[in-house]
């Protein structure tokens, strides 16, 4: 099935170039946030998720964590996805290397307008981050993608074989699933928020120093996703052992 990467129009298009013009090309981090706009998510779901993000990038400590490397910058990209055939890059890449930068995206998130997707692959949001990631105009020595999402990989190739392929490449996936206590995974007896918390852990993330953050409901999701950007950004993982990567 034909892929189609759709970029936001207006907002994304027009500022993020502006905002990389002239900067050095070297970050300490390139950053992918997916961000999961299946069916599952009601409209309060969608903007409780995307007002977290949003206060995550005009969070202090945030910024102290993207001020503490040795350049004092990263690249951030905004996707969200559903489907396999529904990738769509709100945000470009964005060298974000003090306030101003990060004002900047988050006010872009804020003005894009909120959607709703379709099935849930997870597999296919890894496909288009690892393929990001090759085409970003900035360098860095770590490469990470954000995953957050309400549900389990349902459409498209096995999550884990996309996590894999992500991972031979140097690349660490991180995953924010997002709780819901009433809800249980297809196929499993444990309930919902066991079950994808575990599809995470095992097919999901994986690479040097990958964790799982899960946020208990979209309700608490803005704090979730504001500490688990400051430990991904200051590199402050629990270590462990990395997750299987491809041969």
């Amino acid at each position: 099935m034909r892929r189609r990467i759709l970029l936001a129009a207006g907002c994304g298009t027009l500022l993020a170039p502006r905002l990389a013009r002239s900067e050095a090309t070297e970050v300490d981090l390139l950053l992918v946030l997916a961000a999961d706009v299946s069916q599952s998510m009601q409209n309060r779901d969608l903007r409780l998720q995307r007002e977290g993000y949003i206060a995550a990038l005009r969070d202090r400590e945030v910024m102290e964590a993207a001020a503490s490397g040795p350049i004092g910058a990263i690249a951030v990209a905004y996707v969200e996805w559903s489907g396999v055939d529904d990738q769509r890059i709100l945000v470009p890449w964005v060298r974000i290397g003090d306030v101003g930068d990060a004002a900047r995206v988050a006010l872009l998130l804020e003005e894009a307008p909120l959607r709703s997707g379709n099935w849930t692959s997870i597999s296919m949001a890894l496909a288009m981050s690892r393929r990001l990631i090759a085409a970003a105009p900035f360098q860095a020595q770590r490469r990470v993608v954000d995953v957050s999402g309400d549900g389990e990989n349902n459409h498209g190739p096995p999550a884990e074989q996309e996590r894999d392929l992500t991972v031979a490449e140097g690349i660490v996936v991180n995953g924010l699933p997002i709780l819901r206590p009433s809800a249980r995974l297809a196929g499993t007896g444990l309930p919902g928020e066991t079950a994808l918390e575990e599809h995470y852990r095992t097919l999901v993330t994986g690479g040097a120093r990958a964790f799982v953050l899960p946020a208990q409901g979209f309700e608490s999701f803005a704090d979730a996703i504001r500490r688990k950007l400051v430990m991904e950004i200051a590199d402050l993982a629990p270590s462990g052992p990395a997750k299987p990567s491809a041969a």
